[in-house]
């Protein structure tokens, strides 16, 4: 069954290819829904996985900050998330 990330009652990605770690799915990017992803500036690192870039989202004119990151430049030991999306404040990830 494939997994699905909903927020504010919408399905922003459902896909059967995800990539767990650390407890996280992450989506493969054509299984994401792109016109609910406002770009951020924000970015964080991790000392094994390297810099994440965010996303917010935005459903019927709500917006969740910073709700969706992803890692366009992995380290070498998380290279299976290369631009793959994962989702978290709220974002409910489920299998179908």
């Amino acid at each position: 069954m494939p997994m699905q990330a909903v927020w504010n009652g919408r399905v922003i990605a459902e896909g059967e290819n995800t990539v767990e770690i650390e407890g996280n799915h992450y989506f493969a990017r054509e299984a994401v829904d792109e016109r609910f992803l406002v770009p951020s500036t924000t970015t964080s690192v991790c000392p094994w996985k390297g810099t994440a870039h965010y996303y917010s989202l935005e459903v019927d004119g709500v917006r969740n900050p910073d709700a969706v990151w992803f890692y366009p430049d992995p380290k070498p030991a998380a290279a299976e998330i290369r631009d793959r999306l994962a989702f978290w404040k709220g974002v409910a990830v489920t299998r179908e």
